[in-house]
Parts: C-alpha cells; sequence; structure tokens
C-alpha cells in the first residue's frame, strides 16, 4: 500500500512538472503559439517602443502565422547553462511560473553532439527535449575603426591595439589566453558588447570581438563607415561557428514537423535573408541547407 501511495504521488508530482507543456492540439485550439526568446538581446529579440522586436522575433510570428497561429513571448533570462533555459522554458517551468512553458524556444544550438550529451549517471541531459530546425549559422567577428586600426589580417594585431570584449564571454576568454596569453594586456573587459562597441566609437579601443550579429545591428545603427569588418581567421579557437536553431518538448514532435516545414519555405524563398537585412544583418544558411545545395 505504501509502495502504491508513493507511486501515485511520484506521477502526480511528474504531471504538475510538466503541466505546461500542450499537445499540438491544444495549442491551434487556443489560436497562440508561445515562443520563448531571450530578452534584451538585439538584434535578435528585444522591446522597442512597448512592441518585440528583433530577428528571432519576427521569425516566430512568421512560423506563427504560417501554422494559422498568434505568437504569443515568453522572455527568457539567461541561466548560467543552456541546460537550464531548456528546462525553465522547455519542460519543467520556473518557480516564478510553475506551470508555464513554452511549446517552441529559438536560439538554441544545433548541435548534434550536445543533444545527446549524458549527464554523469549517464542518462541523456536532455532528454525532454527535442532540438531541431537549424535557420541561421553564426560566426565570431572583429569590427575595427580604421582611422586608428587600418586593418586586422590576423589576431596577432591585438598585440599593439586594444580590443574590446564583453566580460566572461568566449572571445574574453579566447583573446586572454591565445598566443600564450600575450593579448591579455590589450584585452579590455565591458559588461556588454554594446558597451565595448560604444567604448570603440568613444576610443577607448580600437577593435571589438563579438557575435557577427550582434556587431552587423551596431554598425547599422552607428552608419559610420569608418567601423570595418575584418576579414581574419581565430587560430585554436574552438567552435568558430556554429549553427543556431529551435527547441521544442520531445513529446511535441508534430509542432517540430510543422515548424520545420514553414522554416523551410521561409529559408528556400530568400525570406530569412530579408528578415536579417531589415536589421543590417548578413545571413548564412545553416549547413543542413548548405549541404543539399
Amino acid at each position: 500500500m505504501r509502495l502504491f501511495v508513493w507511486l501515485f504521488g511520484l506521477c502526480l508530482l511528474i504531471g504538475q512538472a510538466q503541466a505546461g507543456v500542450r499537445p499540438y492540439e491544444d495549442m491551434v485550439a487556443s489560436g497562440v503559439l508561445r515562443v520563448a526568446v531571450y530578452e534584451n538581446f538585439p538584434p535578435y529579440s528585444f522591446m522597442q517602443g512597448g512592441q518585440p522586436r528583433g530577428v528571432d522575433v519576427d521569425l516566430a510570428q512568421r512560423l506563427a502565422g504560417g501554422l494559422g497561429l498568434r505568437a504569443e513571448f515568453l522572455w527568457v533570462t539567461p541561466g548560467e547553462r543552456l541546460d537550464d533555459d531548456l528546462r525553465n522554458f522547455i519542460w519543467k517551468g520556473h518557480y516564478l511560473r510553475p506551470g508555464v512553458v513554452a511549446d517552441v524556444m529559438l536560439r538554441v544550438p544545433y548541435d548534434r553532439q550536445y543533444a545527446n550529451r549524458r549527464n554523469d549517471v549517464g542518462e541523456f541531459a536532455n532528454e525532454q527535449v527535442v532540438m531541431f530546425g537549424p535557420y541561421q549559422r553564426e560566426r565570431w567577428q572583429v569590427v575595427s575603426d580604421d582611422r586608428r586600426l587600418p586593418e586586422v589580417d590576423t589576431i596577432a594585431a591585438f598585440r599593439e591595439h586594444p580590443v574590446g570584449v564583453e566580460l566572461d564571454s568566449v572571445p574574453s576568454f579566447y583573446l586572454t589566453s591565445v598566443l600564450g596569453g600575450q593579448l591579455s594586456r590589450m584585452t579590455i573587459h565591458f559588461p556588454s558588447t554594446q558597451a565595448a562597441f560604444d567604448g570603440m566609437r568613444a576610443g577607448k579601443v580600437d577593435a571589438v570581438m563579438a557575435l557577427r550579429g550582434e556587431l552587423d545591428w551596431m554598425r547599422a545603427q552607428a552608419a559610420d563607415e569608418h567601423l570595418k569588418n575584418a576579414g581574419n581567421t581565430y587560430p585554436n579557437l574552438g567552435q568558430p561557428e556554429w549553427d543556431i536553431g529551435m527547441a521544442v518538448h520531445e513529446s511535441n514532435r508534430q509542432l517540430s514537423n510543422a515548424l520545420d516545414g514553414e522554416l523551410e519555405e521561409l529559408v528556400r524563398s530568400g525570406e530569412m535573408e530579408k528578415l536579417y537585412a531589415a536589421y543590417g544583418m548578413r545571413y548564412e544558411l545553416p549547413g543542413l541547407y548548405q549541404d543539399v545545395q
């Protein structure tokens, strides 16, 4: 009897933990697609004039519209790890909003090795999540002010020229450790990529290293012809490029299949490229679409 009560209680807890995960039929009946996007993350997702904006916001609205639904946004405050974000917004929910999860989350790295990663006891670390739908390839980028740094052929330029990075970011760890730490003295840390970019415009640094999409957006906003994209490579940087996709709960494969169909049409028709161009961003096909061209 005690065992029965214990098992019943366990099943009840599991049901409560996933109470907010809606089947596809319920989404259609509600007329709403709940989409998780990162907050205050231009040009991908941010608020402007009281309205949600950004490439991921526009993409979510197009995908939802293709399914006959309206996009409703859940704003993600990044946790320490992606696993935390997936747990809080896709399959379990956050303690501050129990029972509320998104139907789909955007800007999730599309990486099979990460998706199949196992935890300390040999279980799949994200077994309750399906990662699918790569829609963009992202890269690291350097932008310099040619009035002080005419050209960046190699990262060795930062032995003599200060470069701005966001604190605790991949560029921060990379530039302070590569080449035996020779660039660490000239690597200047800022609280955000925008602050680093503003620091370059103010003459505090001669260049910035950050996500290509962020820097494309900032260059477009600045409209300064002296701010140039560097074409250098990044030796010993583990992953200089990667694909970005989506995630749903593992029970929502019907939704992922429907979204995949809508996404493929947007990519192949050139609409995705237009979405990015509207924010001054370059669009690069993810590997899935490059492989079949």
